[in-house]
């Protein structure tokens, strides 16, 4: 019994197969494979109406705040070493121009699809996540003080309570800074660079128990551009620890999730790596998408397989574009 590369990679050498009926092959064209997940795409389209509606116009909750516990909250104000923008950078073109170089070196349209499928579903979902969390949770940031008393002048209601009366010149800035737990920064990234470490996982065959320890340098590299970006946020005074490790349990399990929707366990063997099988079907069926990600015996041969570097095994069709 052995793994079997249904795609586009050699298939396991396994001397006691047995004969068995071979199935049609299929040549896989990026159209089909749309039509193929479009509820899937059409679902990532729905998610990202509600992560508008809840990031734009959703207030954040206001968490009370008096006199006491306004004195943790005064660390000063600065710049982001890492600025919002550079995240989608950093979390989502990252990794698709590693896609795009697979798929250049193998051409493989089925491969890129649906790494740039899972890795969409998982930012998108990480996104709606985070920003759901911090709209209910309402944590104010370490800074907050200057978000609420911009001109340095604190105000508190003249009760026991002694509740900050906030009097902020910049209304994005003060609710933002209800928006602490859990870090959008540190999600977008655990969840998009921990997508690339799983897709290079599989692609390097990290346990395939050969030993080659650089692989690992590969792997674990994007995790800790993370890390880095998660001490950035804590050491500009905009989270604290418990936000870098709730924005962790969010982007990590999500970047798991989606990614095995693809492919199959990074501990497949020889087998990892590669996207689960494929036959063309109807708009909104998923019937037949699924991986011969166990081990068989007497399984055909005749699935679209591609060599090393895009060169086609004798005998065997081609993946199409």
């Amino acid at each position: 019994m052995s793994y079997e590369r249904q795609n586009d990679g050699w298939n396991e050498p396994d001397l006691g197969r047995q004969p068995a009926t071979e199935r049609p092959h299929h040549k896989v064209r990026l159209v089909q494979l749309i039509k193929h997940h479009l509820r899937d795409w059409l679902w990532i389209a729905v998610m990202i109406a509600l992560e508008i509606i809840v990031y734009l116009l959703i207030p954040p909750f206001h968490r009370f705040v008096d006199e006491t516990k306004m004195q943790e909250y005064k660390y000063p104000t600065g710049p982001d070493t890492v600025p919002t923008w550079s995240i989608g950078v950093i979390a989502v073109l990252v990794p698709i121009l590693f896609f795009l170089a697979y798929y250049i070196k193998r051409r493989s349209i089925r491969d890129f699809h649906n790494a740039f499928l899972g890795l969409a579903t998982a930012i998108v979902l990480t996104a709606l996540f985070t920003d759901s969390i911090k709209n209910m949770v309402g944590m104010p940031r370490p800074d907050f003080f200057d978000r609420c008393f911009p001109d340095g002048i604190a105000v508190y209601a003249n009760d026991s309570r002694r509740r900050a009366i906030c009097h902020p010149n910049n209304m994005t800035e003060y609710k933002d800074g209800y928006k602490s737990f859990p870090s959008g920064h540190v999600s977008w990234c655990f969840a998009g660079l921990g997508y690339l470490s799983l897709y290079l996982a599989g692609k390097l065959s990290l346990f395939d128990k050969r030993g080659y320890s650089s692989r690992v340098f590969f792997v674990l590299f994007p995790n800790l551009v993370t890390v880095l970006i998660a001490i950035s946020r804590v050491n500009d005074y905009q989270h604290r620890w418990v936000d870098i490790i709730g924005a962790a349990f969010i982007g990590l399990p999500i970047a798991y999730f989606c990614y095995r929707q693809h492919y199959p366990s990074i501990y497949a063997g020889s087998w990892a790596g590669y996207p689960y099988e494929y036959e063309p079907q109807g708009i909104f069926s998923h019937g037949l998408h699924g991986p011969r990600a166990i081990p068989t015996s007497g399984a055909p041969q005749n699935d679209l397989e591609m060599g090393p570097v895009g060169k086609t095994r004798p005998g065997v069709s081609t993946e199409m574009q």
